[in-house]
């Protein structure tokens, strides 16, 4: 077992945190309706913030306190960390821009709130500044990285289809048709292309300036 930094166990722990409470919140409020809990996983990793915080928790307990293995090394490449990293911060964007003002969460839903849109892609853009080595990503790597919301999308889409419902109202076909929903899609993929540029800038001047 590795401990090389005890800030990246807090911050794993962090990510943990966020996931369960939010996992607890879901199955809690099936188990009260009566409805499927299987149904109820399904739609929580139906979301778009779930899944990426789930790669950010993953990925900081492998920097943490992850055995040797090809997995870690696998998610602990640079490159696989900015993926992850312009993941992360796509939904912070987007859920401050786009979703923010349309619910006021309370209690601990306000509290996995906070930790899956705001601490935890704060605490990841942390850890690649100060963890990741630097100078090692390409323009190519952008394309790699789109195709993790380009798929998502695409089952979003299939899932909506096969039974009506859509994690995200700005994606939401029922509602909006499928010429909107695709535009307000693309606008997103813009944004996760702008973040992947960013971090593509910030890595080559951060190695250029250590070098």
């Amino acid at each position: 077992m590795r401990w090389p930094h005890p800030w990246l166990s807090v911050a794993a722990w962090l990510g943990w945190t966020g996931l369960a409470v939010q996992l607890y919140l879901v199955l809690w409020s099936r188990w009260q309706e009566q409805a499927s809990l299987i149904g109820g996983l399904i739609n929580l990793f139906g979301f778009f913030t779930v899944l990426s915080n789930t790669l950010v928790a993953t990925v900081l307990s492998y920097a943490a306190f992850g055995r040797e293995s090809a997995a870690r090394r696998w998610f602990l490449r640079p490159a696989v960390s900015a993926g992850v990293l312009v993941s992360i911060v796509l939904v912070a964007l987007a859920y401050s821009l786009l979703l923010r003002n349309l619910w006021h969460p309370q209690g601990w839903q306000r509290l996995a709130d906070e930790l899956l849109h705001d601490v935890m892609p704060g605490v990841f853009a942390l850890y690649w500044c100060l963890a990741v080595p630097k100078g090692h990503l390409r323009l190519w790597h952008l394309g790699a990285w789109t195709l993790y919301p380009l798929l998502y999308f695409l089952f979003i889409l299939w899932r909506g289809h096969e039974i009506g419902v859509y994690p995200y109202p700005f994606v939401d076909v029922a509602s909006l048709g499928y010429a909107q929903a695709m535009l307000n899609a693309s606008g997103v993929l813009a944004g996760f292309w702008a973040i992947g540029l960013a971090v593509l800038g910030v890595d080559r001047l951060w190695a250029r300036r250590h070098a």
